[in-house]
């Protein structure tokens, strides 16, 4: 199967993205009515949940197109970028992370997760100092 043309992936892209942050909006207002809002206030229960469930996605999505390989492109773009994409990038994250390990390279793994939590820390950290100090 031939690959999409980058208008129509880019389109796969844009579609699935935006069901995915649907997706994701739906799950917070969902987990807020079972349990409450001051529940959800107290810990971040939706984002906890979207994380794990996303990376599961992910992991049947990277198992299946690895059976499939490049016949899956156009569901590789819909749902692994697009939809999972839009619905938490911990799932891309998760699967990056994974496939260092699984090819033995520790090091990199731990470099790779140490910096992506720090450096994503530091760089809103600096974002609210920036606003603060605007104001």
């Amino acid at each position: 199967m031939n690959a999409p043309s980058p208008l129509t992936a880019s389109a796969m892209v844009f579609a699935g993205g935006g069901a995915g942050a649907l997706l994701r909006y739906q799950v917070g207002r969902g987990l807020t009515q079972v349990f409450g809002p001051s529940a959800m206030m107290a810990f971040p229960w939706a984002t906890l949940v979207v994380n794990v469930a996303g990376s599961l996605a992910m992991g049947l999505l990277a198992g299946w197109l690895a059976r499939h390989g490049t016949s899956g492109e156009q569901w590789r773009l819909l749902v692994g970028v697009g939809l999972l994409g839009g619905f938490t990038t911990f799932s891309s994250f998760s699967l990056e992370l994974m496939l260092l390990i699984e090819r033995g390279q520790s090091g990199a793994a731990l470099a790779y997760a140490a910096v992506s939590v720090l450096a994503g820390l530091t760089g809103l950290y600096i974002g609210l100092i920036i606003m603060r100090l605007a104001a």
